[in-house]
């Protein structure tokens, strides 16, 4: 039956006139039969001309999607950006007259609006207190998922009054802590947060979100700017330790040497008013700004793994940047770059960049060449907010969005607060000489729980209330400033680092495994799944390991370390290998990990060793030096029962990675009172491969060394490595350990090992003369490779009277043991040093002092001249200058 036949016409007409005055009185059938009467009623050129103009419509809400954060508010200390011209109407051939004319936009929230609700949902959601960046994400999904969220609230939803005053009672704790440390403390550093107080709601509430969604452990890496602020009011460390600290108070007795207050990292197990329980811990760090980025990741990585599947959503990483170093500091890039690869990922990082528009005196213009100084995280095609850092309540939803996020895919998330910084780098600096117009601003400017609280008094919240507030704050600051610090137990060996002594030990752990067992561990090794397609080659040498294990001879370094590997595993020791290259070994020695050859699957023989034997993990890392390695020494912060070794390509690339080398593995004992036990693999030795692939700089590694803070081993065969491994993980405390291994002694015949010697006696950090003491005429002291090299030039010559002394543990050197073994060797005239480095480098320029002292005179140097760089690009002249050393040490002492 027709429509007419229903309704009278008057009805109707009347019911058309209340839909083009007042469309919302109408019912939703009626609308859409008069919306397709109106467009029916459209001549031919009409349609054509409105299908135009609907086109343009999708085409300014992707620009507006895309481009709004241009026009966003999001910087305190300036207006409001002018109207960007990309997002006027006139972009898109469309004119005033077009704001009340209804389109029908595609993929938006409502099926139908004017053009002018369409900018003001647009505007709301995109150019108020939050700039998005997403729409450079190129999975269709995540865009969909963000814009629904984001428009459906206009990326600001409602918060009830509780919400409010509990940002606003965090604000007050931010910024009164910082002014009370200042009345208190006058002059002290303590690098304030002031101007960025809204950073301590934010992570009050990314903590409470995290616990409900699951997130059971938080870890967090941030430089100095705030960090004692977020240790009182988000950590809860004791109030009155934070004033000791200020006061230098001895009697919290540092072990070590320390460090200043705004280094030192923090745990703590919290409990929440939601009734969630969470563990935060807030990492160690230095002033290299993003150095601890890696090693923030490195321990949730270990985290993951100890949870098992689903560990990654437990786990979140939360690394506090400033905006010059994020822009500035390539680590960044690197640490980016780690976030989905296989081995590394984070499960998602929470970034938050905390933007001051300045880097000491640096103004952004000079700080970056880019527009915003997240730029380089597009490359992870992530989501990017910019939130004004005056407007508490978006700032806090922004991190929960951002959360939401990460919880959902599993990837990084980036929230850049833009604030300021109310003092100049430190409070004893003086902004104004650098940046007065800006500093003049901010002069002007009332600290930001004062905004907050007016903005609260106008809708409403009692102003005696608030007051009341802040002054409980400040009589809870001075009841501590009067109080003891409570004791903090020790901190460094608590938890699952319980049972590792802090005190170095001279001694060596009984490392050794029974033949039948290393027998049974070979057999295993080389035995390959029926369907695998394993290269012939590789096949062949697996069975070559099988063979040598079971004749008892010939065993290799490659072999060895094997061995040591799975020994540890069916020890229940998990094992973790990370470096360039590392599953097939720079010098295609290692195959850990095996290819099929036709399906491309692949398979790692330790891995199935037995029922119930640790996790191995053996992985090729990214390009990167310092972020892997950061990486692996947080790993190795959270196993200390774990074999975790980090293995440079060529020794000499670990410079690549200095900072972390120098700042967290050569001091975070005496710093931080916190051990490791990462174990550094760095191929070493003179093969005429030039000044790059030769030298792993044993003396900058030595140069570290001071109150038994690290392990420098030079290991010459591979039964020594064996044990060496072995007694990382049985030694009763952790140090790292630095291990200078081979690249032509790894197909060296002469560099093999027996069973026996693997089955029997432990590492040796001295190994003796072979000849008998007395018919030592010369002793040559040396250290890895050079002594094949030597020994060889002896069997040639027939020589019987020349004994080699091995140091194999470099330092701490066994002086004791040293003593003993050089007393043997009263009959010899001649008492040399031969190494193959320069005179500047190796161990002789910190040995030679050692060994002078024990033996009462100068030892004679043999080995190169000293050189700025470590070896020469010729072949020819790397060989002269080979056998000139040799030649050199075997000389008679008459000649």
């Amino acid at each position: 039956m027709s429509i007419s036949g229903n309704v009278s016409p008057q009805w109707l007409e009347a019911q058309y006139q209340l839909w083009k005055s007042e469309p919302g009185q109408v019912s939703p059938d009626w609308q859409a039969f008069f919306e397709g009467f109106d467009l029916a009623r459209q001549t031919p050129a009409n349609v054509g001309d409105l299908a135009a103009k609907n086109s343009a419509v999708d085409s300014l809400i992707y620009r507006y999607r895309d481009l709004g954060h241009l026009q966003a508010r999001t910087d305190p200390l300036s207006p409001a950006p002018a109207n960007h011209a990309q997002l006027n109407l006139a972009a898109f051939g469309l004119k005033e007259t077009d704001l009340d004319q209804t389109f029908y936009p595609l993929r938006f929230p409502k099926p139908s609006a004017t053009l002018r609700e369409i900018i003001a949902l647009l505007e709301e959601t995109y150019c108020r207190a939050i700039g998005v960046e997403f729409m450079h994400i190129q999975d269709p999904a995540k865009r969909e998922w963000l814009k629904q969220r984001m428009e459906e609230t206009r990326n600001r939803p409602q918060m009830d009054r509780g919400e409010q005053m509990h940002i606003l009672e965090k604000l007050q704790e931010a910024t009164l802590f910082e002014a009370f440390l200042h009345r208190r403390f006058l002059g002290q550093k303590r690098f304030s947060l002031e101007g960025g107080e809204v950073i301590i709601p934010m992570l009050d509430v990314l903590l409470t979100r995290a616990a409900e969604r699951g997130v059971g452990d938080v870890i967090m890496g941030m430089a100095h700017r705030g960090r004692i602020n977020v240790l009182a009011n988000i950590f809860k460390k004791p109030l009155e330790n934070i004033f000791a600290e200020f006061h230098d108070n001895l009697e919290l007795a540092f072990v070590g040497e320390g460090d200043v207050k705004y280094h030192t990292g923090y745990s703590a197990d919290l409990s929440l008013p939601s009734g969630d329980n969470i563990h935060l811990s807030l990492a160690a760090n230095p002033s290299h700004l993003e150095a601890v980025d890696p090693v923030v990741i490195g321990k949730c990585r270990a985290r993951h793994v100890t949870y098992g599947p689903g560990g990654k959503k437990k786990v979140l990483p939360v690394l506090i940047h400033g905006d010059a170093a994020f822009a500035g500091q390539g680590l960044v890039a690197e640490v980016l770059n780690l976030s989905q690869l296989d081995g590394y990922q984070s499960g998602g990082t929470f970034h938050l960049v905390v933007n001051n528009q300045i880097g000491f005196t640096t103004a952004p213009d000079h700080a970056r060449s880019t527009l915003y100084a997240t730029d380089i995280a597009k490359m992870l095609m992530v989501p990017i907010f910019h939130v004004n850092g005056e407007d508490p309540e978006a700032v806090v939803y922004a991190a929960s969005l951002a959360l939401e996020y990460r919880q959902t895919f599993g990837e990084d998330v980036v929230v850049e607060v833009i604030c300021y910084r109310r003092h100049g780098h430190n409070e004893g600096d003086e902004p104004f000489f650098t940046q007065p117009l800006m500093y003049e601003k901010i002069r002007k400017r009332p600290p930001l729980h004062e905004i907050y609280a007016e903005r609260l008094i106008e809708t409403g919240v009692d102003s005696e209330k608030i007051a009341e507030g802040a002054n409980k704050i400040t009589k809870r600051l001075e009841e501590a400033l009067e109080l003891e610090p409570k004791r903090q137990g020790d901190k460094g060996f608590q938890a699952k680092w319980a049972g590792i002594q802090r005190e170095y030990t001279l001694e060596e752990p009984e490392t050794k495994v029974s033949a039948e067992s290393l027998t049974s561990l070979a057999q295993r090794l080389a035995t390959l799944p029926a369907g695998l397609n394993a290269h012939p080659k590789i096949a062949r040498l697996l069975k070559r390991r099988e063979e040598s294990v079971l004749e008892g001879t010939g065993i290799d370094w490659a072999n060895a370390e094997a061995l040591a590997f799975a020994s540890l595993l069916i020890e229940n020791v998990p094992v973790r290998l990370s470096g360039q290259d590392s599953r097939r070994g720079t010098f295609n020695q290692r195959h850990s990990t095996l290819v099929d050859q036709k399906t491309g699957q692949l398979y790692v023989p330790l891995a199935f060793l037995e029922k119930g034997q640790a996790a191995i993990q053996i992985y090729d890392s990214m390009l990167s030096e310092a972020a892997v390695l950061g990486l692996e020494y947080g790993y190795s912060l959270e196993t200390p029962y774990g074999l975790t070794i980090w293995e440079a390509q060529f020794g000499d690339f670990a410079n690549g990675a200095q900072v972390i080398i120098d700042q967290f593995i050569g001091t975070s004992g005496s710093k931080w009172d916190r051990s490791s036990g990462l174990v550094l693999f760095l191929p070493h030795g003179y093969e005429g491969q030039g000044p790059e692939h030769s030298n792993a700089r044993i003396e900058r590694f030595m140069n570290l060394c001071a109150d038994n803070n690290m392990q420098i081993v030079y290991p010459s065969t591979p039964a020594q490595f064996f044990h060496l491994l072995r007694r990382q993980c049985k030694l009763p405390y952790r140090r790292p350990l630095i291990v200078f291994t081979p690249k032509s002694l790894l197909r060296l015949p002469a560099c093999s090992s027996a069973l026996e010697d693997l089955s029997e006696g432990s590492f040796q950090a001295i190994i003796p003369c072979a000849i008998p003491a007395e018919q030592v005429e010369t002793l040559l002291i040396c250290s890895g490779k050079i002594y094949y090299e030597l020994q060889a030039a002896l069997e040639d010559e027939g020589r019987e009277n020349v004994g080699l002394l091995r140091i194999e543990q470099l330092y701490p050197l066994h002086q004791e043991r040293l003593q003993e073994e050089l007393a043997r060797y009263g009959n010899a005239g001649r008492i040399a040093w031969v190494q193959e480095e320069p005179k500047n480098m190796g161990p002789w320029p910190h040995l030679q002092y050692s060994l002078a002292r024990t033996l009462g005179k100068d030892l004679e140097y043999c080995g190169r001249r000293a050189a700025a760089a470590p070896a020469v690009g010729s072949h020819r002249r790397h060989r002269e200058e080979q056998q000139q050393i040799i030649d050199s040490a075997l000389r008679s002492k008459d000649t």
